[in-house]
């Protein structure tokens, strides 16, 4: 499982967010503070947003803080819906499929099961579970 890059910037983001309860903070210095891309986490934000986790406020002062607790943020629900597809391998698009033997595999009945493990672990942790230690977090965030 590759979870996209745009699910990483998510989870990134607010995580730096839940790390500065309250604040709001421009996208640049989450980019620059999280290594990552000021025009992707525009997108991102963007994203967050719809899904109301984020709000956003534009002009002088504006930015995004975080508008839902830690503790009610569910890292397996941001995951399913950041992520485009969980097709892990071809034959789980029936559109694309060209594998001759899908009908009698018994590959993708396995790489669905563990698929749907790989997220029920992750439905059970929240934003707040990955935030418990701010202070030493805070410390490694790129100046």
């Amino acid at each position: 499982m590759h979870l996209t890059r745009f699910t990483d910037n998510a989870l990134r983001c607010l995580t730096y967010l839940a790390l500065h309860p309250g604040n709001t903070e421009t996208v640049g210095t989450i980019a620059r503070r999280m290594a990552l891309s000021e025009d992707h986490l525009v997108k991102v934000v963007q994203r967050l947003a719809h899904l109301g986790y984020v709000e956003t406020m534009r002009g002088r002062g504006g930015g995004v803080r975080l508008v839902v607790e830690p503790s009610k943020v569910n890292i397996g629900a941001v995951i399913r819906k950041t992520e485009e597809n969980f097709r892990l391998v071809e034959c789980f698009d029936p559109e694309l499929n060209s594998c001759p033997i899908a009908p009698s595999c018994g590959l993708a009945p396995a790489l669905d099961e563990a698929l749907k493990a790989f997220l029920e672990v992750l439905d059970r942790y929240t934003l707040e579970d990955f935030t418990k230690s701010p202070k030493k977090l805070v410390k490694l965030l790129i100046a």
